[in-house]
């Protein structure tokens, strides 16, 4: 069932992700075809098939007899082919003694900022490939597949065939029906001559921080013109839209983006707005029916670069265009144990037929599916039952994926849908704490002495009391669950802690996380009991204790008091006169103020 697999893989797969099939037998789920489709363009994901075949050629004919049309020694393999083509991989058909030379290929892509320089695939016959080299690309590998000789041409003149396994231009090493070739980096224009007689691919890589993301767009709609991402295939012969962000360069400008078909056989050329801090909106006049892929080129705006040649990049995965339409509306959220139903509707052009239509979800929750619909002037509507366990635990994430063939099977199309599980919540109340004793041996010595205090905690009729903790922490804390009167669940608490630890926070937490604590402080160790006794008290869980003795209340109120004293003989003083007489014998008088 590899299929199976590889669909689990591409659902929790994060997007441009790189992946490694190993596999000695023809697919038996080969009806997962269209979702692992849907998948691969969803996430922008490469697939590599390594093919396990149990004998090596013989001996006495070096060269394996192989399929013209495929250039597969096993024909039954043509569905892996046409996945990893699909998504901008390879295929390597290996006996076992070849395997160790086959994973090189999984060291290649494990190295950090790997870019896509360029990628073609076509038919038997005679291919001319160019691509571009500019000077900031380092580490370059060329990975040719299919029964074939090539030619490379570099940028300097320089010319190397594919008998030559280390030339001028680069080392070429055979394994399987891979040539890997570790290309000597030379700034320019290349070529790569290639005359098959089976169906072949082109892959070049190099290592570079700047790279690009790209989705397509729908039509904006409405007065807000808001821009939506786009789910399935676009539609072939379309005008469309698309969101293209650079990464790793604040300075790159891009100067034209393009649908370039996998065969190199044209190309439909978009028009680049720019939307500042690297992010562009590109717009094309029509959506190309073949396989494709997006090329973007641009130059880097540095002094340190200073060659002139463009750089190019290209997208991992070939792309496909489609003239049927899946179209879902549905809540993205779905409670635990609670039957949901969601609508989709097909559109295709043609008027009449019946449409296969196939649902798949990674955690098991579809119960049931429309698997063909009949189409009435060109569309039809169906619907996907699912059901999550009611145990499915709260933010559990589904994703879901919805394909649909049209009646000739020559078209298909998809909707891949992010839903989550979300409980219903209907405790809102917080656990609840009651302190029920506290009880203390404390003296002047705080560490040869303890105090510990016990508490109740209720959660009333809500979801129960799920954890008990405290802090600082710094004591011992103990808990055991009861049903109390009425049926209430009951939590009793016991925490102990040195005299010298004399404050605690109990906190409480229930099973849909309201919080509930209660504090308590020992702040001062009561002297009056002599070595040997208990204390014991009844405390509300608001209110802490505390002592008017404090030595800070007793300096505030020495403060005031002195402050009294003092305006107050200010104002004793201040009717009183001196007298005093001049020689004159006038009176003068002289009030203090």
């Amino acid at each position: 069932m590899v299929l199976s697999g590889l669909q689990l893989g591409l659902m929790g797969a994060p997007p441009s992700s790189e992946m490694f099939v190993f596999t000695d037998a023809p697919a038996k789920d080969s009806y997962l075809k269209s979702s692992v489709l849907a998948l691969i363009q969803e996430t922008h994901s490469v697939v590599t098939f390594i093919l396990l075949n149990a004998d090596p050629p013989r001996k006495h004919n070096r060269k394996p007899k192989q399929s013209h049309s495929s250039g597969l020694l096993n024909p039954e393999n043509q569905l892996y082919q046409e996945l990893a083509q699909a998504s901008g991989g390879q295929i390597l058909e290996v006996y076992p003694a070849i395997v160790p030379q086959a994973t090189k290929i999984i060291v290649d892509s494990s190295i950090p900022a790997k870019v896509t320089v360029f990628y073609a695939a076509g038919d038997a016959g005679q291919s001319d490939l160019t691509f571009k080299v500019d000077d900031t690309l380092r580490n370059l590998n060329a990975y040719i597949t299919g029964t074939l000789t090539f030619t490379l041409h570099g940028p300097s003149g320089d010319i190397q065939s594919s008998s030559d396994k280390d030339g001028v231009l680069g080392i070429i090493e055979a394994v399987g029906s891979l040539y890997r070739v570790q290309l000597k980096k030379q700034v320019g224009l290349w070529t790569v001559s290639i005359g098959s007689s089976s169906s072949y691919s082109l892959r070049v890589t190099g290592q570079n921080h700047i790279d690009f993301l790209f989705t397509f767009l729908e039509e904006p709609k409405g007065p807000s013109g808001d821009l939506v991402l786009k789910e399935g295939f676009p539609q072939a012969g379309k005008n469309a839209s698309l969101y293209l962000t650079v990464s790793g360069s604040t300075t790159f400008t891009v100067t034209e983006v393009s649908l370039v078909l996998a065969s190199r056989s044209g190309k439909v050329r978009g028009t680049v707005e720019s939307l500042g801090r690297g992010n562009y909106l590109v717009s094309v006049d029509r959506v190309p029916e073949a396989l494709f892929c997006v090329q973007m080129v641009g130059h880097l705006g540095s002094s340190t670069h200073s060659s002139n040649t463009p750089m190019q990049r290209q997208s991992n995965t070939l792309l496909r265009s489609s003239n049927l339409v899946v179209t879902v509306q549905a809540n993205r959220t779905l409670e635990p144990g609670t039957p949901v139903s969601l609508p989709f509707t097909v559109t295709i052009s043609a008027l009449g037929g019946t449409c296969t239509v196939r649902a798949d979800d990674d955690r098991g929750f579809v119960q049931s599916f429309t698997d063909s619909l009949t189409l009435v002037n060109g569309s039809a509507q169906g619907s996907v039952e699912l059901r999550p366990p009611a145990n499915t635990p709260s933010g559990t994430d589904i994703t879901l994926t919805i394909t649909a063939e049209s009646p000739d099977k020559s078209e298909s199309n998809y909707a891949v849908l992010r839903l989550s599980v979300i409980a219903k919540v209907t405790d809102l109340s917080l656990p609840v704490c009651h302190i029920v004793s506290v009880r203390d041996n404390c003296s002047h010595n705080c560490s040869l002495s303890t105090w510990e205090l016990s508490a109740n905690i209720t959660d009333g009729n809500g979801t129960c009391v799920q954890s008990v903790s405290s802090r600082p922490g710094d004591g011992i804390l103990n808990s055991t669950s009861s049903v109390g009167e009425g049926g209430v669940n009951v939590t009793q608490v016991l925490y102990s802690a040195s005299c010298c630890s004399p404050n605690v926070e109990i906190i409480a937490v229930d099973g849909v996380g309201n919080v509930g604590t209660c504090f308590y402080s020992m702040r001062k160790a009561p002297s009056p009991n002599p070595p040997g006794t208990t204390h014991s008290s009844t405390v509300t869980p608001s209110t802490p204790k505390s002592s008017l003795n404090s030595p800070l209340i007793l300096s505030f109120c020495g403060f005031l008091l002195f402050c009294s004293v003092v305006l107050l003989c200010l104002l004793v003083a201040r009717p009183f006169r001196r007298f005093r007489y001049d020689v004159r014998g006038e009176e003068r008088r002289f009030f203090l103020m």
